[in-house]
């Protein structure tokens, strides 16, 4: 299956089949997409979304960048809640939003270290930036 994991609809019915998954995605909102590929995020190291931290972090920034880990734990828990209920029901078994995407095969992300911070990642995680990129006149 090739979809999208912001609304993992597209991979309850992969799990439900038993086949495997293609994640074609920018990036979701508090790391549930690292977290869920196991990559390490450690919040002194990588910065949060938003943050407007570079990887260079100074002490307070790190604080910051803790601070807005925490935050986004409770926010996301409230904004996936509808898809944990979901992938509950239909799959007969309490499942959270990150054991659900960490069934994923391939994640095609489309970032860049180029563009965006460098961070640690899994072999299975697949960086496509260039097809955001315009053309150079």
């Amino acid at each position: 299956v090739f979809t999208d994991p912001m609304t993992p609809c597209g991979q309850i019915i992969a799990l439900h089949f038993s086949i495997p998954t293609v994640f074609f995605l920018r990036g979701i909102p508090c790391a549930v997409d690292i977290h869920a590929a196991q990559s390490p995020d450690p919040p002194s190291y990588v910065p949060r979304l938003f943050s407007l931290n570079t990887d260079h972090m100074t002490f307070p920034q790190r604080v910051k960048n803790v601070l807005i880990s925490i935050s986004e734990f409770f926010l996301c828990s409230i904004v996936f809640s509808p898809f944990e209920s979901l992938a509950s029901d239909f799959l007969q078994k309490p499942m959270t939003v990150t054991q659900l995407l960490s069934h994923g095969s391939i994640w095609l992300k489309r970032t860049d270290f180029v563009f965006d911070y460098p961070m640690p990642v899994m072999p299975n995680m697949i960086f496509i930036g260039g097809i955001n990129c315009g053309q150079k006149k």
